[in-house]
Formats: C-alpha cells, structure tokens, sequence
C-alpha cells in the first residue's frame, strides 16, 4: 500500500505544473510539491532517482547549507534553491537514505545538519550559481546505517546500535524507530523528533544497568576488593539487594565470589558491597578520573553528560550496577567500551573531512582529530578487566566473525519507561593494539565496537540481556555485511 501511495505521489509530483526548484551549481530541476509528498530529480549518472524536501531553509544568511556526505561519498542532504519567488532554500536528502539518518541529521530533530550549520554555510571556496556552503564528510557509512536500520525495523528492535572505529569515528548510530521526514516538511523542531519516541535514542540517557560494572570492576580491583561473600539476596536497613539468578537458590551462597567471578555472572552484591566498602568519596573520584563519568565530553556532534547523584548508602550500593540515580548514554557506553579493551577512552566523533561541494576529492580541512584520549584504566587494572570481558564475550554465545576475538558486558536496567537491555560488545582484531589511524575509512581493517541497546524486551519475551544475544547478532551481522 505505501509502495503504491508513493508511486502515485511521484507520478502527481512529475507531471505538476507548478513551481520548479534547483540544485544550486547544476542544470538539474526538480518539480517542487507539497508537503508530505516525494519529488523526482535526475541523478548525475542520467538515470531517475528519488528525493524528499525536509525542511524549508529560513536562515538568515544568503549562503545555502553545503553538503552532508558520508565517507564513501555518498549524499545525505543538500540544498535546493525554490525559485517561486521566495528565494528560499529548501534542504533536501536521498530518499534511500532518509528514514535510516532522519533522527541523526535532521535540524527538526535537532541532527548534525543543524549542528555543523555554521561549517555547512561557510562560503564554498569554488564558484557554484549561487553562494554555497562547504560540504562535511562524515564518518558514517550509509550502507552499514541502513543495514542496521532495516534490520532492527525488521526484527521491531525499538532501540539503538552504535559502531565505533578504534579512533572513536562513528561508523553507524542507528536509532529505530525513525520517520520520514517528507512528513514533517517545515517543521523546525519537533520534541518527538528531537527528544521522544522518535528521537535519537544513542544520544539519550537513561540508566545503563550491568555495563556500569565494567568501571565498578575496575574500581574494586584499585582498591583491593577482589573477594567476597556472596549470599544471592542482601537484606540491609528494610531494603534488599539481589542477584538477576538470586531465585537459584542451589547457586547460594558463595563464601567466596572473586571478583572475576562477580564480573562474569555479573553479581549485584558483590559490586554494591564493594562500593559500600570504599566509599561515596573514592567511587566519584575514580569515576571521573578513571573514566570520566562525572564530567562532560564536548565531541564535535554535541556533549555526553552522564549523570550520578549519591545522597545515601543505598544509593552507592546501586549505584555500582548501574541504577539509582545512574545515566548515560550508548554513545558513551560505545566510548566506555573502546576503554575496557584497549585502555584508553577516545572522544567519539562524526566529522572526517571539509570538502569542496564542487569536488568531493578536494579536502579543504581535515576534520575531527582522531584517537583524542580521554581518560584511562591504569595499566596494573587492565588485564583483569579484559579477562573479565572474554569471559562475558564467552558466556553469550555470539557466533564470531573469522579474524576476530569478542569482548562484552551486558546490562539489565530497571528504567522509568520499563526495562532496557544492554550488550556493550568489542569486535576486535587480534593485532589490534588501538593505535591505528587511517586516512580513509574504506579500507579499514580495524576492531569494532558495538553497542546494542533494546527498549522493548518484553515483545520478545526477554528477561535479562543474555537473552538478546540474537538481536546482536543480527546487528553483528550487518556490519560485517
């Protein structure tokens, strides 16, 4: 039924009349429609392609917004000029691209479009018809954000993914469900797109559950924690604490529970008696110092502000597995994750080049320094955390691409809108020490990291993260793909 809707909608919007509007710099004409329906343009090789009008340019300034591409030169968005008198621009985008980066890109979800504004109307330093903006490569794949996309939208994965490279580029952050702009054809800002259902889930916070122990591993390991009794159900001061498989009872107690057995099985008590332990004043400190959590990280797309308030003991304990007053993000679990493997935290980033619109191939400025480090795990913490995470990596099952070892933590988190389900995962080649740089993205040969978050576990009937394993599967496969 949409196939045939759109059809029509194309064939009223070719054979119109009415007002025509170009690309800025070319012969090509597009007919203009109304909102909410789809225009035909020409593309550069001759044959027919689709395109859909966003929004309605009503910027202040007399240069059009350049180009948004992704590495491999592919067109996200681009401007149009409509010429029936008004002279305004009108921001455009691929259609096989547009609902896969809608909540990404988009200005009315407040996307990167609207973000990189000042780059993209910085006059173009070649001549097109009328002022243009310089374009911004990403470091986005097209292909690997539209597999992504169309898989969880097949699976209904309501959620996020996001692709780190090993110098913190973002090859995907895939937010489903996503819209069709077309829809929305001059709206500016729209709190469901920019911050609701239908907004960028990578970007928001919400508590991150079981992940969180990847730092309260390390944190226990810094201050000699490495042994304790594990009874399965903690009872203190009217309140409990219990483990996910605390209803096994011929698992419990455990007089023992090391701490790579409590990172492993991932023991809430263990983690909420070893912060009890050291205290509210040394846990902040080695947040922030050992991982930056207490802090902001400004990144070229925007700040990762994570969230921990402690205003009592039951609050601390909590806190050591990532509930009570915890929050982050999957872009910053995707950072946290980079970390655990390789021991240092870079800032993520989206911009690899400034390019001329009217050449792709020129590089006017580089983009976004790669592998700018953060913070990181002291090397003496280092080997018990990795060991903690192939033995997580081992326990779920994931079928591993050849030429790769896997590294993981997962998270089951209580949230105001129900629970979420994490898999914060590493792809990593074997002689990968981190380090690598690479001028251009198509021959990469790097790790990958790959962080799942799934909002709607109980559509599959999924208690704990564990149980996802073949929704991050598929978003595994489609990388590789």
């Amino acid at each position: 039924m949409l196939s045939a809707v759109s059809a029509a909608v194309l064939l009223a919007a070719v054979s119109s009349c009415g007002t025509v509007v170009e690309r800025a710099g070319t012969e090509d004409t597009v007919a203009a429609i109304a909102p909410n329906t789809t225009a035909a343009t020409t593309s550069a090789d001759g044959g027919s392609t689709t395109e859909a009008i966003t929004s309605a340019g009503k910027s202040s300034s007399d240069i059009m917004r350049g180009d948004l591409i992704d590495i491999n030169g592919t067109i996200l968005m681009y401007s149009v000029m409509d010429e029936s008198g008004t002279g305004k621009e009108v921001r455009m985008t691929n259609d096989a691209n547009k609902v896969a980066f809608a909540n990404v890109l988009n200005e009315m979800s407040e996307g990167l479009d609207l973000t990189f504004d000042d780059i993209l109307r910085t006059e173009n330093p070649s001549p097109l018809d009328v002022k243009m903006g310089q374009t911004v490569q990403l470091t986005f794949d097209a292909d690997m954000q539209n597999a992504i996309y169309d898989y969880m939208a097949g699976a209904n994965l309501i959620g996020s993914a996001v692709v780190m490279r090993t110098d913190g580029s973002l090859a995907a952050q895939v937010s489903y469900p996503s819209y069709d702009p077309d829809l929305y054809y001059g709206t500016d800002t729209e709190e469901d797109l920019a911050w609701g259902s239908y907004g960028n889930k990578a970007f928001q916070n919400a508590e991150p559950g079981s992940c969180f122990k990847i730092m309260s591993e390390v944190i226990s390991d810094k201050h000699g924690v490495t042994c304790l009794y594990d009874e399965g159900t903690w009872e203190f001061d009217g309140v409990s604490i219990v483990n996910w498989d605390h209803e096994d009872t011929w698992k419990y107690p455990v007089y023992e529970r090391t701490l790579n057995s409590a990172f492993v099985n991932s023991s809430n008590i263990f983690f909420a008696k070893a912060f009890d332990q050291i205290g509210k004043d040394d846990v902040l400190a080695d947040l922030e110092d050992i991982f930056h959590f207490c802090s902001d990280i400004d990144c070229d797309f925007g700040t990762l502000h994570n969230n921990v308030e402690i205003y009592c003991d039951d609050d601390l304990r909590r806190t050591a597995f990532g509930q009570s007053y915890v929050l982050t993000c999957p872009l910053y679990l995707a950072a946290l994750g980079r970390e655990a493997v390789f021991g240092d935290m870079v800032k993520p980033f989206t911009i690899a080049n400034i390019v001329d619109t009217n050449d792709f191939d020129k590089t006017l400025k580089s983009g976004t320094e790669p592998n700018q480090k953060v913070c990181s795990i002291p090397a003496e913490y280092r080997a018990n955390l990795l060991s903690g995470m192939y033995g997580v990596a081992g326990n779920i099952g994931l079928a591993v691409p050849a030429g790769y070892e896997f590294y993981a933590k997962t998270g089951t988190a209580e949230t105001w809108k129900g629970d979420f389900l994490y898999i914060t995962g590493v792809l990593k080649k074997p002689d990968d020490n981190g380090s690598g740089t690479w001028s251009d993205y198509s021959s990469y040969d790097g790790s990958y990291i790959i962080v799942m978050q799934v909002q709607n576990p109980e559509y599959f009937g999924y208690s704990f993260a564990s149980d996802s394993v073949s929704l991050y599967q598929g978003i595994v496969n489609a990388v590789m793909s």
